[in-house]
């Protein structure tokens, strides 16, 4: 897959569209030039750990579809002690992280192959979307920066972010979790991840409706019954049903997804 990656970026691009576009049977057919890598940045790579060492993305990662490489940045600063962070100018409450360790990591990975997208987690982005997830799992390489404390240096996202993006109106401690967010909604929708590859399709937010009421075994519980169509084996009418209770749930729910 090495010589994949080496390819052209807009050769990439419009592979990864054909294989969102066609997953079944074209994805089955192209499944092993589709792969991702995504970069993390952060000073606490502790908190990644969890979330990409368990369940489907480990199995992403274990079939080679998906690559995530976490990065201290740390390792990068040139002070004798490590430091990353400084008192900002003009005075205020909260550290800021430094330009030089930052830059210094970027430039090193912006060295070794070419990104499509340079990522920045931070509340003042763009509010993240299932739109967004959807572009950005069409892509083959990715830095995803993680703000801690105050932010990052401006310097920073003036020189290398091409994207800023935001999970929420609210604050967290650091960007890692929202990283966390990202990397895993995007890896999802990469053709061979999911077992039903048509699963990631029929997800909330796709064609702007909320999923419909699922259920399974068993039929009656504490006597509420499973609705008569969905065990009617008829699944022009189960279509029809589930159809209407998207509909219905989206209105009740987000109607503003209706717009």
């Amino acid at each position: 897959m090495a010589w994949i990656s080496s390819t052209s970026t807009i050769f990439n691009t419009e592979l990864r569209r054909l294989c969102f576009s066609y997953l079944i049977p074209y994805s089955r057919i192209i499944l092993y030039f589709c792969n991702m890598r995504i970069d993390i940045l952060t000073v606490v790579p502790e908190l990644l750990e969890g979330p990409f060492s368990h369940s489907i993305i480990q199995r992403a990662q274990t079939k080679g579809l998906a690559e995530i490489h976490i990065h201290n940045i740390r390792d990068y600063s040139t002070n004798k002690h490590k430091k990353v962070d400084h008192y900002q100018y003009g005075g205020g409450a909260g550290m800021v992280l430094s330009i030089q360790p930052i830059a210094d990591c970027i430039e090193t990975l912006k060295a070794e192959r070419e990104y499509d997208e340079i990522i920045y987690m931070t509340p003042d982005g763009e509010l993240y979307d299932q739109k967004t997830a959807n572009q950005l799992s069409q892509y083959t390489n990715i830095i995803i920066l993680c703000g801690h404390y105050k932010g990052v240096d401006e310097r920073v996202r003036e020189l290398y972010i091409t994207k800023e993006i935001s999970i929420g109106s609210y604050v967290l401690t650091g960007g890692e979790l929202a990283a966390a967010v990202v990397a895993d909604s995007i890896i999802r929708l990469l053709p061979g991840v999911l077992n039903d590859e048509t699963s990631a399709l029929s997800d909330s937010f796709q064609d702007n409706l909320l999923s419909p009421p699922i259920y399974t075994r068993p039929a009656e519980y504490k006597g509420l019954k499973v609705p008569d169509v969905l065990l009617s084996g008829d699944f022009a009418k189960i279509e029809e049903f589930r159809e209407q209770e998207a509909l219905r749930r989206t209105k009740e729910r987000r109607p503003d997804l209706l717009k």
